[in-house]
């Protein structure tokens, strides 16, 4: 099985650069972020044509979850499975080749004062819950997205820079360690130890080009799904181009 997450920044935006992408890398399954489009423009039939079925959980112009997958799709759930549905369009989760996968876009934060990390930290927290409810940890469970947290100081390219400020604070990376400690795997900083591994990159300042990056685009994977994990990546050509998003497949195998 061939994984993938992807924050796409638009779908609408770059359809096309997406369909070239799985033309050319064959996931199995995608999960997408940041679709910004409702479910009645999202566009299914387009991946059906491309042996994927789909389920979207969208609200317009902002957000936006799905997955795509030519191995099988069911038991859909839009939302968290447990508590308070979130407002926005964040989480959605489905069986697919007998794994189950979530796809999430993880709150940003915006700055340490802000509600919106407040936020941030309880929809963590609520994603721990919707696990929890979901599965058990032996089974083949996958959590893949945009996490909007650098899970360790090797995940950025200056951390002195970044001190203050969100994606690295102590209590993100402390939710971010809860939910693995459920029982999930980092498969990708598993097998790649080393610095300068990167998913995000901003637009401004030529910081691509620069290195000037982070590592918040996660795939978490159950003991029974890692322990099978033959190899892992980053996709950073898909990084380039004309009007690329800011986010950088990454992709699984097992």
């Amino acid at each position: 099985m061939l994984l993938a997450t992807w924050n796409v920044n638009s779908l609408k935006a770059r359809l096309e650069r997406v369909k070239s992408w799985l033309e050319e890398v064959q996931p199995d399954v995608l999960c997408i972020q940041e679709t910004k489009m409702k479910d009645s423009a999202f566009p299914a039939l387009d991946f059906e044509a491309m042996g994927y079925e789909s389920a979207h959980f969208g609200q317009g112009q902002w957000n936006g979850v799905a997955i795509i997958s030519r191995v099988g799709i069911g038991k859909v759930k839009a939302n968290f499975a447990v508590g308070e549905p979130d407002p926005d369009a964040r989480i959605i989760t489905a069986e697919c080749g007998g794994c189950l996968v979530s796809s999430v876009y993880v709150p940003n934060g915006r700055a340490l004062d802000h509600e919106h990390y407040q936020y941030k930290l309880r929809w963590m927290k609520q994603l721990k819950e919707h696990v929890q409810s979901i599965a058990k940890p032996q089974e083949d469970v996958v959590v893949a997205g945009d996490f909007n947290i650098a899970p360790l100081d090797v995940d950025v390219w200056d951390p002195a820079a970044l001190v203050g400020s969100t994606h690295v604070s102590k209590p993100e990376r402390d939710v971010l360690d809860s939910l693995l400690e459920w029982g999930l795997h980092d498969v990708f900083r598993e097998q790649h130890p080393e610095a300068n591994l990167y998913s995000w990159w901003d637009y401004r300042n030529g910081s691509f080009h620069r290195g000037w990056g982070m590592r918040i685009d996660l795939v978490l994977a159950s003991s029974s799904v890692a322990k099978k994990c033959v190899w892992s990546g980053i996709d950073r050509n898909a990084r380039k181009g004309e009007q690329p998003s800011d986010h950088a497949p990454v992709l699984i195998s097992w």
